[in-house]
């Protein structure tokens, strides 16, 4: 579970077991790349709570997942990443996982999941699940044994520390009241460990056993058909069970110590060996530590573990006073040039753990919300890498505007309140900070329609629906040829035309301009500009080419630039030659 306390350090990463054929590509130079279906793929990610519901219980479930495939199909995508759907008390919104081999029954039965898979196969569309295995539920019987003695057969499966030994050595939790990883139990008069919640005690990676338990849950799923993994907090999985002393301070940084830790690699490789590689299945695997050679390693294809790398260090640069676009060029162009010749990255600036894309990123405001929405979408579908696009903001859904604590939902953003609360801090503040960050602005239900509850449901939401669900919905957009929800259709269909859109070689241009991003894709002779003006007043693009004669391919003004000055958050793509 990605969070803002480590979106500046962390890496998704991503790895495909890939069930596609090998055709080669010139890149116009002495190297080829072999053509996967995952790079050419755009991923569309479904926030099951909240994408629909129809029996009224003010939760979204699998059968109206089932009647919004349609939508999903049009939209033109290839792959749909669904949060946990597991059996939980919902502690963390499913990430809390009781029993991995059923269905919450908030989202339905299995019958419904196998209908919903045989759905999504029919359409042509691929099926990721999350999985969630650094830690489970405190209500998992794995968990329920593991506390009940100390010489139970599964106490070996989670981390526990006898209170006779004095306290152990401080560790950090992201959603604990207190940041505290280890919580006392009087049971058996020891302390577990948890980086999440109390109710998300870790799992033991060291021990054999566990891992097959996992392996066996994987195999389970597997077998049914679905398409692959992501694996979730998996960086975290590893660790030194003897929990030295860290320095005083290191959660300031403690991916540095939580991250790719022990034997990770090895746990993968056998992850590999045991599952993966028997099965025609993608994996998804949260988190790579804190390098570029972390990175390396774990998609290096000769090591049997990952494919694929998600740079996560961009998502953290927005603030509520602004960000530095120079500073997001240098991201991402740091992370193309390091992946360039070896290796793949993935693209996404948005998912269930961050707050709007066009709040953080662009302009949620009535004038430049759809302009700016549809220029972040132009960046995310033409650099190179796969992109993963979250529920909604092909509508460019906005943040809440909640404005007092009791409208979230959220377990870190509800806990951290209390923490604030707890040491005197200025709540006032605290309040406008996740007004803009928490995780629940992107966990509010999907407008459908500008009927009550933006059609989402009958009944009373799990959380409330963003007030602004009259003026922005799917229902409006399909009828207007120049909405968001067209203008992505019309990228996504870009994208897919144009191969050097994915495999072609990525150039930053004009690299100090405050204001704009420009860069070339350039493949087999093709070369293709794009233009992004990242500010609400026209700016300047320095490419020294002629504009002239370019054609434009798309842009998200009815007249696109052929000056190089662009209008407030415009986006274009131009052939050029």
């Amino acid at each position: 579970m990605n969070v803002p306390y480590i979106r500046f350090v962390a890496l998704i990463v991503f790895m495909f077991v890939a069930f596609s054929g090998a055709a080669q590509i010139n890149q116009g130079r002495a190297d080829t790349i072999d053509r996967k279906w995952w790079k050419e793929a755009v991923v569309y990610q479904v926030y099951p709570r909240s994408f629909k519901d129809n029996d009224g219980d003010g939760i979204g479930d699998l059968k109206d997942i089932i009647s919004k495939l349609d939508y999903i199909k049009s939209l033109g995508v290839d792959v749909v990443w669904l949060n946990p759907i597991y059996s939980s008390p919902n502690d963390d919104n499913g990430y809390d996982v009781s029993d991995y081999r059923n269905i919450m029954k908030d989202f339905g039965t299995m019958d419904d999941f196998d209908a919903l898979l045989k759905g999504m196969h029919s359409r042509g569309i691929k099926l990721v699940m999350d999985l969630v295995v650094n830690h489970s539920s405190d209500e998992h019987e794995w968990f329920k044994q593991s506390r009940s003695s100390r010489n139970n057969p599964y106490r070996e499966y989670y981390h526990w520390w006898n209170a006779e030994k004095g306290k152990p050595a401080y560790r950090y939790s992201l959603f604990d009241v207190n940041h505290d990883a280890w919580r006392y139990d009087s049971l058996t008069n020891a302390y577990y460990l948890h980086y999440f919640s109390r109710k998300q005690p870790d799992l033991n990676w060291e021990n054999p056993k566990l891992r097959n338990e996992v392996y066996g849950i994987m195999k389970f799923w597997a077998d049914k058909g679905i398409d692959g993994f992501r694996l979730d907090a998996f960086q975290f999985a590893a660790k030194d069970t003897t929990f030295p002393a860290f320095p005083k301070g290191f959660e300031k940084n403690f991916t540095q110590y939580y991250g790719v830790q022990g034997n990770l690699h090895g746990y993968l490789q056998e992850m590999n060996r045991e599952v993966l590689s028997k099965y025609n299945v993608m994996s998804v695997a949260e988190g790579a530590g804190n390098t570029f050679e972390d990175g390396h390693n774990l998609v290096d294809a000769d090591r049997n573990e990952l494919n694929m790398a998600y740079a996560f260090e961009a998502v953290d640069i927005a603030k509520p006073e602004g960000y530095s676009l120079t500073h997001l060029k240098q991201v991402f162009t740091k992370w193309d040039s390091a992946f360039a010749a070896k290796g793949w990255l993935s693209i996404f600036l948005a998912n269930h753990d961050q707050a709007r894309l066009v709040s953080r990123f662009g302009n949620d405001s009535p004038e430049f919300r759809a302009v700016s929405s549809k220029m972040l979408t132009t960046f995310l579908m033409t650099m190179r890498g796969t992109p993963y696009y979250y529920n909604g903001d092909e509508l460019g859904m906005t943040n809440a505007g909640f404005s007092t604590i009791d409208d979230y939902r959220d377990v870190q953003t509800l806990n951290e309140y209390q923490r604030q609360k707890n040491i005197g801090a200025d709540l006032p503040t605290y309040l406008k900070r996740i007004a803009f960050e928490s995780r629940d602005n992107g966990r509010t239900p999907f407008q459908w329609n500008s009927t009550a509850n933006a059609g989402f449901t009958t009944g009373i939401p799990w959380i409330k629906v963003n007030p602004n669900y009259k003026s922005i919905n799917a229902a409006a957009q399909e009828k207007d040829a120049n909405s968001t929800l067209n203008y992505f259709r019309r990228i996504v269909k870009l994208r897919k035309d144009n191969p050097v859109l994915v495999y072609g070689k990525y150039t930053l241009l004009d690299a100090q301009n405050p204001g704009t991003y420009a860069y070339t894709r350039e493949l087999n002779g093709r070369r293709l500009l794009v233009l992004l003006n990242f500010t609400s007043k026209t700016a300047p693009a320095q490419t020294g080419m002629d504009l002239g004669n370019a054609t434009v391919l798309i842009g998200n003004y009815q007249k696109p630039s052929k000056s190089g000055t662009l209008m407030p958050y415009e986006a274009v793509v131009y052939e050029v030659k």
